[in-house]
């Protein structure tokens, strides 16, 4: 690919603890930490202001002791000059808040707005949880955990600032009752603990509030990751030549399926197609002719005998990328033969699923695509970590797109790449098999390695996205998918 007008990297994401240290480092150098409380809440505000119903502007605000407390009562303040009905429960006396929440809780009642601190607050509207912040660590204790409760039960729509309440910004750690948010403003940059641990099951949707922090601390911040850049992704689209045969636009070789397992190399060789790969070979065991029969008719569909790996080896002469796994099995005949034909390959391979256990080493530049017990197997670890991802993916020379929610992506000597989209509708079988095929189409037409996992991560999850709101996240099935990735290119187009 040519040089990218935006990087891949998006986003740094940063440690709660990294967050504070660059941030007090700017408040040292002479920034005013009261001017950042002060963005902070008028962006706060307008992310509230989306959520509420053009006719019910209701919030109740939940605040604590901290800075977070006041970012909550700032926000309420330009509600409250909006036009909205804005009423707080201060978990705390006013004396025992810090300076600043205990001045904007007095421009807040200045503005007309309510501060109770005992049981009779009626939830309603839209709840901004400012009670802790990413600061918190251990357990929910005391009055807390009646407000937090009172909160998730009342059925109200969460918007949690920086982090949902009982949610840990490093770890990702949370407390079985924390905050259950619909959305989080993060400020700043976004925190490690959204990605990691039970994080992404609370934080919901993410929306970044810049606090007015100067731009040199945000590239001195150290941070283990970068979210995807979505306008690079756009730049990546292989263009479309006028005049081109089957061959140009990409040709992919898939090595899957075993007999009684045809539905995996169906999916992954349907999603290659659907991806824009001109042709597609199959090349599966012999004796599947009959479970076969129902597979697209674009699809190419060749036997091969165990002893015989040379009509493969011809192939792939001519093909651009090579689909390796989906429905193999863990079966020893399909072990000595993918050891032996994969060894042989010169041209990028994407690997999934069993043939993840079946290869000790892997060809250079190879894209894997493990789950999180595919992972732990190749690492030879009991516990997952992402940082031994990192080091596998550099030791290997390989990328790892380690699958999951979200999806994180390990390419040599790069800082890991998070995709934070999807729905957990996807969480079914044989998704992960179309995710296979549709980085092989993109590899093949051109978009490697790093980017072309990305791309492929991403309009996987968008394709999910849509399947969940046309058929319901209960309702979706792998091929849902592959139906709704025509939408997908549409929506990275526009």
């Amino acid at each position: 690919m040519d040089r990218l007008k935006f990087p891949i990297e998006g986003e740094k994401v940063v440690t709660a603890s990294e967050m504070a240290r660059v941030e007090k480092l700017s408040i040292e150098a002479g920034a005013s930490g009261e001017a950042y409380m002060l963005k902070a809440g008028e962006g706060i505000a307008a992310v509230v202001n989306r959520f509420c119903e053009a006719d019910d502007k209701v919030v109740t605000l939940l605040v604590g002791k901290g800075n977070n407390g006041g970012d909550a009562f700032v926000a309420g303040t330009f509600l409250l000059h909006q036009g909205f009905h804005v009423e707080a429960y201060h978990l705390v006396e006013a004396k025992e808040a810090s300076p600043l929440c205990q001045k904007h809780e007095k421009e807040f009642l200045k503005a007309g707005g309510a501060v109770h601190r005992g049981k009779d607050l009626v939830f309603k509207g839209v709840i901004v949880d400012g009670l802790l912040g990413t600061g918190f660590q251990g357990k929910l204790e005391g009055k807390i955990l009646g407000v937090i409760e009172r909160a998730n039960d009342s059925k109200c729509p969460i918007l949690a600032i920086d982090i949902p309440s009982g949610v840990n910004g490093d770890t990702g750690a949370v407390d079985p009752l924390a905050i259950h948010a619909k959305g989080t403003v993060f400020l700043g940059m976004p925190k490690r603990g959204f990605f990691v641990g039970s994080g992404y099951n609370f934080v919901k949707k993410l929306l970044g509030v810049d606090f007015g922090m100067e731009p040199r601390y945000y590239h001195e911040a150290k941070g283990p990751a970068h979210l995807v850049n979505v306008e690079a992704l756009k730049e990546l689209l292989p263009p479309l030549k006028r005049v081109r045969h089957k061959y140009q636009a990409g040709y992919v070789v898939a090595i899957a399926g075993f007999p009684g397992m045809p539905g995996a190399a169906m999916l992954s060789c349907l999603a290659a197609l659907r991806t824009g790969a001109g042709i597609v070979r199959l090349f599966h065991p012999e004796g599947m002719k009959e479970e076969l029969a129902p597979s697209p008719y674009e699809l190419i569909r060749t036997p091969y005998q165990w002893g015989d790996p040379n009509p493969i080896f011809e192939e792939v002469k001519r093909a651009k990328a090579c689909l390796i796994g989906p429905g193999v099995g863990k079966g020893e005949e399909m072990h000595t033969f993918l050891q032996r034909v994969v060894s042989k390959l010169t041209l990028p391979c994407v690997i999934d699923a069993d043939a993840l256990y079946h290869l000790k080493t892997f060809p250079e530049g190879a894209i894997l695509t493990p789950h999180h017990r595919e992972m732990v197997h190749l690492l030879g670890h009991e516990t997952l970590k992402h940082e031994a991802c990192q080091v596998f993916a550099d030791r290997e020379k390989v990328t790892v797109v380690l699958k999951g929610a979200p999806t994180w992506i390990f390419h040599p000597n790069c800082s890991p790449l998070i995709v934070p989209y999807g729905d957990p509708g996807m969480a079914t079988a044989g998704t992960g098999d179309v995710l296979t095929g549709m980085i092989a189409a993109l590899v093949a037409q051109g978009v490697k390695g790093r980017e072309g996992a990305a791309l492929g991560v991403y309009l996987h999850a968008i394709a999910g996205e849509i399947a969940a709101a046309n058929r319901t996240s209960y309702s979706m099935i792998a091929s849902d998918l592959i139906e709704c990735l025509p939408e997908a290119f549409q929506s990275l187009l526009k």
